[in-house]
């Protein structure tokens, strides 16, 4: 509308920050969570803050307010294992960065502004976002409002997104016209966090009763899904195919059907530079194209880096220090990379993170009578499934803009679990807001 509106958006918001710090020491820290969780993924928005007093630290600042204030309030941490597991894995991150200096792969981490501590720093943010949604979500109302509010969040990521690609004239596929998106890293790491979401509220809405609820839903899906195919993202394109299947097999096995139709049939129903993105593996001489042979040659290197050290690594956060084809940071591969860098003692613990996950999530979708507590966890585990496959293609772990929202979730699922042992399923009283009963 050239208002010159917009141009005050990043200063509301960032002055909302200090309220909402506020706020949450004032005895209300679960509104400092909903105001937190739509600024999680929006990473070029929140760069906005930066030209201010310490813009840059107000998601920490106002995580940590939030647990601070949980704390003095009395507030408890629901039962879980992923506390401990994720108290392990940083502690041994930090000293695996450590290691890594000592051995000459990355200067000592002495100050703040050393990019493996930034990177360690920026990981353990994860963690705090988790502890925090645990200890301020206490109810079945909360647990709702936090995937309302994921719901919102997502919706504003899938405008920017379109927005952005429909700019732009798709006649035919072009790298150099593939946008880093509102995550702000690429466009495979923007996939990798629509194609999650998209996932969730797919497997969610198996759950959701009410028809026009539905139909928001799934519109929320479509759209989020056609903002994933024009990231022109082949790794995002898989992790939505595996997971479908894994939804039609665990719910709804007219997926599987549908899912073997398209199969045979996309090359007929995608638009023309999303077929050109697809069938680029392999150039007109038989070769890997570009991309392809990187994460070959990659993963051939890694490999040899491996067989090295593998019981430790050469140290988290040093792989970004060495010499890799095309002048790369990352393997391509979140796997292979805390193999790399941490070794077989990473992976185990990375792997015990992810059981957990699906674990609290199969869990709850098996065993929860309330229809809000099954959707949560049908849509949490084939997320999952979105995010394992995903992370084959590079890292998509240690991002807190892919992966913050999700840890949200997870605590959710977690409280929800907890409280599905004395649930009773909800009435409808005449006096609560229809759109606040849509899941009863």
């Amino acid at each position: 509308m050239h208002t010159g509106i917009g141009h005050f958006i990043p200063l509301v918001a960032y002055i909302g920050f200090w309220v909402m710090c506020f706020v949450s020491l004032g005895g209300r820290p679960l509104w400092g969570l909903y105001y937190l969780i739509p600024f999680i993924p929006y990473r070029t928005l929140r760069d906005h803050f930066k030209v201010y007093p310490l813009g840059g630290s107000m998601l920490t600042i106002l995580v940590l307010t939030v647990i601070v204030s949980a704390l003095i309030s009395g507030k408890r941490l629901p039962k879980s294992k992923l506390y401990l597991i994720w108290a392990v894995f940083g502690i041994y991150l930090y000293f695996s960065m450590w290691m890594g200096a000592a051995l000459g792969n990355a200067p000592y981490p002495l100050w703040t502004g050393e990019l493996n501590f930034l990177t360690w720093k920026a990981y353990m943010l994860i963690p705090l976002v988790f502890v925090a949604t645990c200890l301020v979500v206490e109810d079945r109302k909360a647990v709702r409002t936090v995937i309302l509010i994921t719901a919102i969040s997502l919706l504003f990521i899938d405008r920017s997104c379109i927005l952005e690609s429909m700019s732009r004239s798709w006649g035919s596929f072009d790298e150099n016209k593939r946008d880093a998106g509102p995550l702000a890293y690429g466009p495979n790491q923007t996939a990798a966090f629509l194609a999650q979401f998209a996932m969730f509220f797919w497997g969610f809405l198996q759950f959701v009763k009410r028809k026009k609820f539905k139909i928001l839903g799934y519109s929320l899906v479509a759209i989020t899904l056609f903002a994933t195919m024009y990231t022109f993202s082949r790794g995002g394109y898989l992790a939505v195919l595996f997971s479908v299947f894994v939804l039609g097999v665990l719910k709804d096995r007219k997926l599987v059907v549908i899912l073997g139709i398209f199969l045979f049939t996309w090359q007929a129903v995608v638009p023309v530079a999303v077929r050109q993105r697809v069938m680029m593996t392999h150039d007109s001489s038989g070769q890997l194209e570009a991309s392809a042979q990187e994460r070959v040659d990659l993963w051939a290197d890694a490999e040899r880096s491996i067989l090295a050290d593998p019981i430790f690594g050469n140290g988290f956060g040093t792989y970004q220090y060495g010499q890799h084809v095309d002048e790369l940071g990352d393997t391509h591969n979140w796997f292979v990379e805390v193999m790399v860098e941490t070794g077989l003692i990473g992976l185990i613990i990375a792997f015990f993170l992810l059981q957990q996950m699906f674990s609290v999530s199969y869990r709850l979708f098996r065993r929860a009578q309330d229809p809000l507590y099954r959707g949560l966890g049908l849509g949490l585990f084939v997320a999952m499934c979105t995010c394992v496959v995903a992370n084959c293609f590079g890292d998509r772990w240690t991002y807190l803009e892919i992966m913050g929202m999700m840890w949200v979730l997870v605590a959710a699922a977690i409280r929800a679990d907890q409280l599905r042992g004395d649930e009773a399923l909800p009435e409808v009283t005449a006096d609560e807001p229809d759109a606040m009963l849509w899941m009863s």
